[in-house]
């Protein structure tokens, strides 16, 4: 065990080194970088001051450019005076040490603006990743249990259904029926909490917390529960068609035993196989469309901005920190398989 876990983490290295390498590489060859931006903005400060002079001299036409030595200078600031190799090689040194940088346009350090977003994104993921698990796992087994029964097509229409509206789409009705639409005016239309948060004792800051969270984490986890559902139901009826079931039946186990202490837990490695990309999924990325639609400013509005402006550092330094995390939740995965079916091996 102790043998498998080193040499997943020794190969977590190489996983890590190509991921940064390619985005590195792309990041050389895409066209409107923080240094053409910068100097875009002062070509336009240049042609408005010239074009205030020409106002006095319609004749007068200077000179829109930005001279070489100031580009020298922008490139110096950006640190891309130096070769691609060496860039390539400071950004490995930062990662090796976790220091993920510097913004270009926030002035920050990359790990503290990460920091100040992760109150948002981990709100949202913690309550969608919970509400996802919590609710559809159970009524996957009931829809097995029930399979072909009145319950099982209207609760599989339900959560197609939900599936089908985009999460974007349900989050602007919610607004519209619940939040300062023409309805009901039930919930905040944005933010994480209200402007008097400070003001409010320990139990008005948890109503005033989950009153804002509601609409925002109902749109964003309705679309995952039927991926999660039907998975479960269909594990579940593998399973229960088996012959072990049979003879635990045979034996005289109760119904609840076979269920909950056989079936269960050998149904467990289906579901289990999606829980990496669904944990860094809704605790890190997030979703942007929500996020910006109930004004939250969390890591997926980051990640997005960031890559709209070129900012190179949060986005390199982002998908360090989410590639990791990947990673490390991929083997707590797969090592819980040992914990669910003691016959998985990793020799």
């Amino acid at each position: 065990m102790w043998s498998y876990i080193l040499k997943r983490l020794l190969l977590m290295i190489p996983t890590l080194l190509g991921v940064l390498t390619i985005t590195f590489l792309v990041i050389q060859f895409v066209p409107g970088g923080p240094v053409e931006q910068m100097v875009s903005q002062l070509q336009g400060r240049n042609a408005a001051g010239e074009g205030a002079a020409s106002s006095a001299s319609s004749a007068y036409r200077g000179r829109q450019g930005v001279d070489a030595a100031r580009i020298e200078e922008i490139k110096k600031l950006y640190g891309f005076d130096k070769p691609a190799h060496e860039r390539y090689l400071q950004m490995l040194g930062q990662f090796a040490r976790f220091d993920l940088g510097q913004s270009f346009f926030h002035n920050k350090g990359v790990g503290e603006l990460i920091r100040e977003k992760l109150p948002v994104s981990i709100s949202l993921g913690i309550w969608s990743f919970l509400l996802s698990y919590l609710i559809s796992v159970p009524l996957g087994i009931l829809k097995a249990v029930r399979a072909g029964s009145r319950f099982d097509f209207a609760s599989s229409f339900a959560v197609l259904l939900g599936f089908a509206i985009p999460g974007f789409v349900l989050g602007v009705l919610l607004m519209l029926l619940f939040a300062g639409g023409s309805v009901l005016q039930w919930f905040p239309l944005r933010g994480l909490t209200s402007a008097n948060w400070d003001e409010l004792s320990l139990w008005g800051k948890l109503l005033d917390y989950f009153w804002h969270i509601t609409l925002p984490v109902i749109a964003m986890t309705a679309g995952s529960f039927a991926v999660i559902t039907l998975m479960t139901k269909n594990s579940m009826l593998e399973e229960i068609r088996k012959q072990y079931v049979l003879t635990a039946r045979a034996k005289g186990l109760d119904e609840r035993t076979v269920l909950w202490r056989h079936v269960f837990r050998n149904a467990l490695i289906p579901i289990m196989t999606g829980f990496p990309a669904a944990f860094v999924g809704a605790f890190f990325t997030g979703s942007l469309l929500i996020e910006t639609l109930f004004s939250l400013d969390g890591l997926g509005l980051l990640s997005y901005e960031s890559v709209i402006r070129r900012d190179y550092p949060v986005v390199l330094g982002s998908l360090f920190l989410f590639t990791l995390i990947g990673l490390l939740t991929t083997l707590i995965r797969d090592l819980a398989y040992l914990w669910v079916d003691p016959r998985v091996k990793y020799d």
